[in-house]
């Protein structure tokens, strides 16, 4: 599917934050936090396809 693109810093906050929100939805602050699901599971999966279609990727260049 997408190439890994997501790395580091950028990496922690994307699941941190999509961990509040998903725990925000989940004691009930509001149905539209779950839109946390999505950082959370790019963060998780190391891909963003936003990234992708930019041609983003905050992942350390591979030592070759």
């Amino acid at each position: 599917m997408f190439g890994k693109n997501v790395g580091g810093l950028d990496k922690i906050l994307r699941i941190a934050l999509g961990a509040l929100l998903v725990l925000g939805a989940l004691l009930g602050y509001g149905w539209w936090m779950w839109i946390g699901v999505v950082p959370l599971a790019t963060g998780l999966l190391n891909s963003c396809p936003i990234y992708s279609l930019l041609g983003i990727s905050t992942c350390p260049a591979s030592k070759s």
